[in-house]
């Protein structure tokens, strides 16, 4: 894999895919197409640091569609894939499944079969070379059952949401297309991933910014829900050593090793605020905390074991999530103008995903 020149980036323009795109060219010599059809979450503003790099490329584009999707293979001719272009958000998927239905998985299936007929273009060695990495979530797994579990590899999928069957549903396909058509496939499920450049509908820069407008910080349920944070430089710099070295047809867990409670996050955010941003219309900002109605179907609780990661691969995160929670609400304080021109958009920091359905 060391030759590696060309990959190919399918929603590149989103949050972590941008952070991934970032990571290539400020680390690499490698070429990068980014593919991204630019919904609400795709915002090529988070590139703008690397857009005038000379191994960088954009191409607008749906991956549901096929023809489009062939000319980029054609065109570019990637060395690898890694594949982010997915509808992400759990509330919304709730509110409207149907996009999660088309992109993640028709639009799954639409580039597994382009990637395929591409692959089988090329010499025995390359095509021995290629990699289709498909980056995914720890929530296809569901619930953890107890305090000292973790989610491992071989862990059962049991998804709760639409957006976890919806991606659950992708990973099956691309591990079908590796073992019935022999595509050189990889697939990575992350935990919860926060820092720079995340929309703000994300739970850390919702809380973020409507703190320091004074707005109420809400929190479903009782708010001791565990997820296990990871900061999304970490994850890029894992994503593109697995698309490098891991094994074909295996799996890779990437966690943050940083479980918190729901509850605590917000404390801690309106902590840091308390310390950064004291000019904010409410401090001690902790007053603006309310609880919500749940979720409906909210898993509990979510960690991971990365020790695959660290043992096969010898990755580890270098961010507490201290140290990277700081860094994150530091960036929304220097970066006004980026989240700014986002919720000059159609998303205005409001509640989804209380199960009423968007008709499509």
């Amino acid at each position: 894999m060391a030759d590696i020149k060309r990959i190919m980036v399918t929603g590149g323009a989103g949050f972590i895919g941008s952070a991934v795109v970032r990571y290539i060219l400020n680390n690499t010599e490698d070429q990068v197409l980014n593919v991204d059809k630019l919904t609400y979450a795709g915002n090529l503003d988070s590139l703008q640091s690397v857009s005038q790099h000379r191994n960088y490329q954009f191409a607008k584009a749906d991956i549901c569609d096929r023809q489009a999707v062939d000319g980029l293979f054609s065109e570019f001719r990637p060395h690898a894939v890694m594949h982010l272009a997915a509808e992400s958000h759990v509330d919304r998927s709730i509110d409207g499944p149907a996009a999660f239905i088309e992109t993640n998985i028709v639009g799954t299936y639409t580039l597994l079969e382009a990637c395929r007929a591409y692959w089988q273009t090329l010499s025995d060695r390359d095509q021995s070379d290629f990699r289709f990495h498909h980056i995914s979530t720890d929530e296809v797994y569901g619930d953890l059952d107890g305090p000292e579990s973790l989610f491992v590899e071989t862990t059962p999928y049991a998804p709760s949401s639409p957006y976890s069957a919806s991606k659950a549903s992708s990973d099956h396909l691309v591990r079908a297309w590796s073992r019935t058509y022999g595509l050189p496939a990889v697939v990575t499920n992350c935990s919860n991933n926060y820092g720079p450049y995340h929309f703000p509908e994300k739970l850390i820069p919702h809380i973020i910014l409507n703190a320091i407008h004074g707005k109420p910080l809400p929190v479903y349920g009782d708010g001791r829900q565990v997820r296990d944070w990871l900061y999304v430089d970490d994850h890029a710099r894992a994503l593109y050593l697995v698309m490098r070295k891991g094994r074909v047809g295996d799996t890779y867990n990437i966690g943050g090793h940083n479980e918190k409670q729901n509850i605590d996050v917000v404390k801690a955010i309106c902590s840091l605020l308390d310390e950064m941003h004291p000019e904010s219309p409410v401090v001690p900002h902790e007053n603006l905390i309310r609880f919500v109605k749940d979720r409906p179907g909210h898993d509990k609780r979510y960690a991971i074991d990365a020790s695959k990661m660290q043992n096969e691969l010898g990755w580890a995160p270098e961010e507490t999530f201290a140290t990277g929670l700081r860094k994150t609400v530091q960036w929304y304080l220097d970066n006004r103008v980026w989240w700014q021109r986002v919720l000059n958009g159609n998303y205005q920091l409001t509640r989804l995903g209380e199960g009423e359905i968007d008709h499509v």
